[in-house]
């Protein structure tokens, strides 16, 4: 990569007059610099490591004392922006297809083995650099823009809801599913009947694009997440108590959740435990006395306590609020009640 290129993509400034016109590489580590490289400099500190390991160029963003003149030494504004840009040309360079999704078909991804060439990126874009810069060619990404950042991607598709195979529901209860997708049987998997619509759309991408994969144990995901409990609150093994309390920060997965449960557990008192500035969901309830409002979060514990209930949809906290560490995580998700 030239030092032109570098300057105009990262909208950087060379700040001295260096001997380097060129580098073989971009590196977010001091200690796998290589000769040649150019060092993104997160930390400070790390620069003379980077220098001292072979660095031909130093992208930077806080003030810093330039040790070598014979190296480039690029301040930008931002070097996550700067990062970001140069990431973004690289991808343009492979024949990639790009797919933009939900974050729920993201961390369904994310728990299925799949072919090398099959990439989900998540989180930081350090962590999707390193995922992404050697990316070889003609391989698929599957991003979430409120998971990634969506500037790293020139162009991608979206992932619709329109399936050509369905799965077939042989057996459910309200956290464990038996399915069948494409002549293959799927016994017991610990994931929600409320998630098929999402893993029904991933199968298919899979399918459509020819890529092999293989269903592994599901763990929660950070959605629609129940944990049991007794009645003072306290978090209890599987199959111990008939409490339990559901968890969902994001607010617009409220509605969808609620119609899953007042569909699927009719049979059991289940309370809506709600913030305040989620009132127009009222209309949605078909019993309104089974909805709670709170301001804060403190207040939730209380409330719970006060109330009587098999289930308690919780929205817009996680279950950190719950005190006492869960028990068995692994096993959280196979909820035995049957439905009607």
């Amino acid at each position: 990569m030239r030092l032109e290129n570098v300057l105009a993509l990262t909208h950087g400034k060379l700040v001295n007059t260096p001997f380097v016109s060129r580098f073989t590489t971009v590196t977010l580590d001091a200690k796998s610099v290589k000769r040649g490289d150019l060092f993104m400099a997160f930390d400070e500190e790390s620069i003379e490591e980077a220098i001292l390991n072979g660095a031909y160029g130093i992208v930077f963003s806080r003030p810093t004392q330039i040790s070598d003149s014979e190296i480039a030494w690029i301040k930008v504004t931002e070097i996550e922006d700067a990062l970001s840009r140069l990431l973004r040309f690289k991808l343009i360079d492979t024949n990639s297809q790009i797919y933009e999704t939900n974050d729920i078909v993201v961390k369904l991804a994310l728990q299925i083995i799949t072919e090398s060439s099959f990439v989900v990126v998540s989180g930081s874009i350090k962590e999707n650099f390193h995922k992404l810069w050697t990316l070889d060619t003609s391989s698929t990404i599957l991003y979430s823009p409120t998971l990634t950042n969506p500037d790293i991607f020139a162009k991608s598709l979206k992932l619709t809801n329109s399936s050509h195979e369905k799965i077939d529901i042989i057996e459910q209860t309200l956290f464990e599913t038996s399915f069948i997708f494409d002549n293959t049987f799927y016994e017991r998997q610990l994931i929600s009947p409320f998630f098929m619509p999402y893993l029904e759309g991933l199968l298919n991408l899979f399918k459509t694009l020819k890529i092999n994969f293989r269903l592994r144990k599901f763990t929660p995901i950070d959605h629609f997440e129940a944990i049991f409990t007794n009645k003072k609150l306290e978090l209890k093994e599987f199959g111990t108590s008939d409490k339990v309390l559901i968890f969902e920060k994001n607010i617009s997965l409220i509605e969808e959740e609620i119609l899953f449960l007042q569909k699927e557990a009719t049979w059991a008192k289940i309370i809506y435990v709600l913030p305040s500035s989620s009132k127009e969901l009222e209309e949605k309830i078909e019993k309104k006395e089974s909805l709670i409002f709170y301001n804060y979060k403190d207040e939730i514990i209380s409330l719970l306590q006060r109330n009587h209930f098999h289930f308690a949809l919780i929205v817009g906290v996680d279950k950190s609020i719950v005190n006492r560490p869960i028990t068995n995580q692994a096993t959280i998700s196979l909820f035995d009640f049957q439905n009607d």
